[in-house]
């Protein structure tokens, strides 16, 4: 009987604790947290913020509430980093070509023609990423993932562009980053940094004559309506880091943390399926609407080209970041 007894408190016990680690969502305080970001709500990895939040309101019993702000509505990529850093704003999904502005190394990412696939990118950016990202936080800045911003191809609306010598002359508008900067040079055009907010109406009224990024924002951008050639050139890779302010990340409580890097690692996951089935699609739809000529192109002149760039900012990423992503490769 007394064994009896004990046996019942024993598993009475481990109920409890059970419940205690893994249990009731009541056990994790309520907190609204704001999450910026600046793509249209049909861009992928706006879809992937609301994802984010949808997990973590329902792994939390709707305690947590990220709220997601799209389009700009908390400012430019530089505002939202600069927001995280001060606490102003709690999250934001940010590319690392702006990133690289507080964190240089991982501008790693931005360099030319640097993965094969994008089963090599994310084996990288889980690893070499990841650890990269740990200097961000005596920053200000939390990394909890990448998402994907997509591969990154040229648009312009003065003529086709097929080679390297096709680009010379043109005005393209790139990011606020020494990288970008460099590689359109090498490429022959003249590169002119300016906010993305501001790519459509320059586009429109001539003060550039194209730009360079992914399928999803030439579609929800529209770009296709003031660019008449679109080039394949998959120059580059686009991450869209998932960050959270250290203001915030150390008012959390564990559970609260456990809960939010975990909805990350699910929502980052789902994204990246998301962002690789919908690039064809929108290719697809820029095709259709007859507006944008898309122009396969032989890439390995474009490598060529860019290699020089590689030389210019081996300091600056770290040669050893290079190479670590390097022996990654599957080929």
């Amino acid at each position: 009987m007394k064994l009896f007894i004990k046996s019942v408190f024993v598993i009475f016990v481990m109920i409890c604790m059970a419940t205690t680690t893994t249990g009731p969502a009541a056990a994790v305080e309520k907190a609204i947290l704001k999450c910026g970001h600046i793509a249209e709500p049909s861009h992928p990895y706006a879809m992937g913020a609301e994802q984010l939040a949808k997990l973590v309101k329902e792994k939390s019993g709707g305690n947590i509430d990220v709220r997601v702000f799209p389009s700009s509505q908390l400012g430019g990529q530089k505002e939202l980093i600069e927001g995280l850093i001060f606490g102003t704003i709690d999250m934001a999904l940010v590319g690392t070509a702006v990133l690289g502005q507080f964190q240089p190394a991982i501008s790693l990412f931005d360099l030319p023609f640097l993965f094969d696939d994008r089963a090599h990118t994310y084996k990288s950016l889980d690893t070499v990423g990841m650890e990269l990202g740990k200097a961000l936080e005596p920053k200000g800045i939390k990394l909890l993932g990448y998402m994907e911003n997509g591969i990154r191809h040229l648009t312009n609306n003065k003529r086709e562009v097929r080679t390297p010598e096709d680009m010379k002359g043109l005005k393209i508008r790139v990011m606020t980053n020494k990288i970008y900067i460099g590689m359109m040079k090498a490429l022959g055009a003249s590169p002119v940094p300016m906010a993305f907010d501001e790519l459509y109406s320059a586009m429109q009224q001539g003060v550039v004559d194209g730009q360079e990024n992914p399928s999803a924002h030439i579609w929800t951008k529209r770009f296709f309506e003031v660019n008449k050639y679109a080039s394949i050139t998959g120059h580059a890779y686009a991450p869209e880091p998932v960050l959270i302010s250290m203001v915030r990340w150390n008012a959390l409580s564990p559970e609260a943390k456990g809960i939010i890097v975990s909805a990350a690692k699910e929502a980052i996951a789902w994204q990246r399926d998301l962002s690789t089935k919908e690039d064809d699609e929108f290719w697809a739809k820029i095709k259709a609407t007859g507006k944008m000529k898309v122009i396969e192109v032989d890439k390995k002149p474009f490598r060529e080209a860019t290699k020089k760039v590689y030389d210019e900012f081996a300091p600056v990423v770290g040669q050893n970041n290079i190479d670590k992503v390097r022996a990654l490769s599957g080929k």
